[in-house]
């Protein structure tokens, strides 16, 4: 897929731990599951939350965990992570900015060919409709676990195309039933055992989110554009 997606990939995945409880047998099935995913997608417009993201590299048993917090409107994100190495990265058009307030440096991703990738993980499962998410994946109902005392749906993704599948060979998602918006996400490496565990907290649905908010704020920052 080229270095520019090698490097995408790890960007991506910025934002949780927690654990859920043992799975229950579902009370639903997963096409009620998708319904309800669909009909909840319908009147999604926005989001903000506070998130917390673990990568656990299996091999050296290391886990390192930071923390900040996310807004989401349409196809924009921004990721403002406070703890423990500030920086902010914002997702706009086909553009993905990487800014380092330490550094006073900002980098900038053209996504190009690679923004449909882009948006499976920097937007999955915000504003989601269910019966989209099987054109890209098996999906498959894990059953509905507690997490932080919410009852949730667990549904595993595998993508059926073989470039995402040479990155991420799963993926995992916890929806809470009574908004259907996703508390937990986890994204399994290919070819090790290596994953990325993400959590969101404090979760307002449809939050009014200037526009200004996803405009770059680093004025005198150095400009690096790293070459794919």
């Amino acid at each position: 897929m080229g270095r520019s997606w090698a490097i995408l990939v790890p960007l991506v995945f910025v934002v949780a731990s927690g654990v859920a409880a043992s799975q229950e047998h579902s009370s639903i099935s997963l096409e009620q599951a998708l319904n309800h995913l669909d009909a909840s997608a319908r009147d999604f417009h926005s989001l903000s939350a506070d998130v917390e993201r673990t990568k656990v590299t299996v091999v050296v048993d290391d886990k390192s965990t930071e923390s900040g917090t996310i807004i989401v409107r349409g196809e924009k994100m921004r990721l403002d992570l406070k703890e423990p190495d500030p920086r902010t990265i914002l997702r706009t058009g086909d553009s993905l900015f990487i800014f380092n307030p330490k550094l006073n440096r900002v980098e900038e991703y053209n996504l190009g060919k690679y923004k449909a990738f882009a948006d499976q993980y920097l937007l999955l499962g915000f504003g989601t409709p269910g019966h989209e998410l099987k054109k890209g994946y098996l999906v498959t109902m894990r059953g509905e676990p507690v997490i932080d005392g919410k009852k949730v749906i667990e549904l595993e993704l595998t993508p059926k195309s073989e470039a995402v599948r040479n990155q991420i060979s799963k993926i995992e998602l916890w929806f809470d039933e009574a908004t259907w918006l996703p508390v937990q996400q986890q994204f399994f490496e290919t070819g090790s055992e290596d994953y990325f565990i993400i959590r969101y907290t404090k979760i307002v649905r449809n939050a009014p989110i200037d526009e200004g908010e996803f405009k770059p704020h680093w004025k005198g920052a150095e400009k690096v554009k790293p070459q794919g």
